[in-house]
């Protein structure tokens, strides 16, 4: 069996601290931002829920059940981790008929926070950031200045943008599975799960490419070649390479041992993008709490928090850090 190597390689040298992640939900907090206000017309409710402990699906599926819709008739921005206390919004289609008590959809480890109509179905990332506050327990380094340093570079210089761990399933299982897909010919009744296989193969190669990159000293700078106005990497899909000269000669050769994921992503119909390789945290801020760390900051949809605590601190993580 293929063995994935899901230990990237870090911009700012090796970690100084150790630390204890998640021990309980209310340690990783994530409230988010749709960048927009409901309009109060249209073909769907938008309900703004508050969860502890439950992962995205299943409060889904409870929407539906308590809406009496089919629960594919139910969207959400993107799945939001299950080990913690998170917001998020949840439309549901409802074009017709009397609305339920939405405030039956409330327990002991879920909140309704508010809903209003709105004339479209949420998508998977349409929501504009997501914020973060994270505390990272007993944190155990011979250096404190050094951490806080390192902590202050993350939050003004950024970090490499891989794709979080959680793309790529546990124990990389996703992975092991688009190379059924990709290599074996294996097929999938069930089209979403085979395009979310899909998806962690083709985050898998782009952060082989941004891991070159950071080896090599160079993802904050543009190489020769670039199309963007910033440092980019690969999206595979068809067509040809998007860059030119420098950067696609770079990337070809490190895609090279993939080229048979290549070759089943383009058949499998995705197109070419690219996407940034420098993720910069905004508002980011941190303070201390006798030995605990506490990490404030927001992201763009399509980052990962894991990405950034990736360059501060070794995790010694309490429970399964998956979305779902």
């Amino acid at each position: 069996m293929t063995e994935f190597n899901l230990d990237f390689p870090r911009a700012y040298g090796e970690l100084t601290a150790t630390s204890i992640f998640r021990e309980q939900p209310e340690d990783f907090q994530v409230d988010e931002d749709l960048g927009f206000t409901p309009s109060g017309v249209g073909e769907h409710v938008f309900l703004h829920i508050l969860k502890r402990g439950e992962n995205t699906a299943w409060v889904a599926e409870k929407i539906a059940t308590l809406a009496g819709v089919n629960v594919n008739d139910v969207g959400y921005c993107g799945r939001k981790d299950r080990h913690a206390v998170t917001t998020q919004w949840f439309s549901v289609y409802l074009p017709k008929g009397t609305e339920p008590a939405w405030s039956d959809i409330s327990s002991d480890s879920i909140k309704l926070i508010s809903f209003a109509r709105h004339q479209q179905k949420l998508r998977r990332g349409d929501h504009q950031q997501n914020h973060f506050v994270i505390c990272l327990r007993d944190v155990n380094t011979d250096n404190r200045e050094l951490l806080e340093q390192k902590i202050k570079n993350v939050f003004s210089l950024g970090v490499p943008n891989y794709y979080g761990e959680q793309r790529f399933g546990r124990n990389g299982n996703n992975l092991h599975e688009a190379q059924a897909i990709l290599v074996d010919g294996k097929r999938y009744r069930d089209k979403q799960k085979r395009g979310l296989m899909l998806s962690a193969a083709r985050s898998f190669l782009f952060n082989q490419v941004l891991a070159a990159r950071v080896t090599e000293g160079n993802w904050m700078q543009c190489l020769d070649g670039e199309i963007e106005q910033f440092p980019s990497g690969p999206l595979w899909g068809r067509g040809r390479s998007l860059v030119t000269n420098e950067l696609a000669a770079f990337e070809q050769r490190i895609l090279e041992p993939w080229q048979t994921w290549c070759n089943g992503m383009e058949h499998a119909g995705l197109s070419q993008e690219r996407r940034r390789l420098q993720l910069i945290p905004r508002n980011g801020s941190f303070f201390w709490k006798e030995n605990c760390l506490y990490l404030s900051f927001s992201l763009d949809a399509g980052e990962f928090a894991t990405s950034v605590l990736h360059e501060i601190s070794a995790l010694k993580v309490t429970t399964t850090t998956s979305p779902e």
